[in-house]
């Protein structure tokens, strides 16, 4: 499985979030905690992914302040 880091993450060891996709799922990871089995990580179906995205891309909040 690939890990994406996300958009607004840097090289310099801040805060970051990687997701993954598998099939119908995308799969949410705290970077800092890498790929170690048994760190915790959040699936989400992706009909309910699509539609946070979705009303994400609505409100304006994809973009930052």
């Amino acid at each position: 499985m690939t890990w994406f880091k996300s958009s607004y993450s840097n090289d310099d060891g801040g805060n970051c979030v990687e997701v993954a996709a598998p099939p119908g799922a995308i799969l949410v990871r705290d970077s800092k905690l890498g790929s170690t089995a048994g760190h915790p990580r959040i699936s989400i179906p992706l009909v309910a992914w699509t539609a946070f995205t979705a009303e994400l891309r609505g409100s304006g909040l994809e973009r930052p302040f």
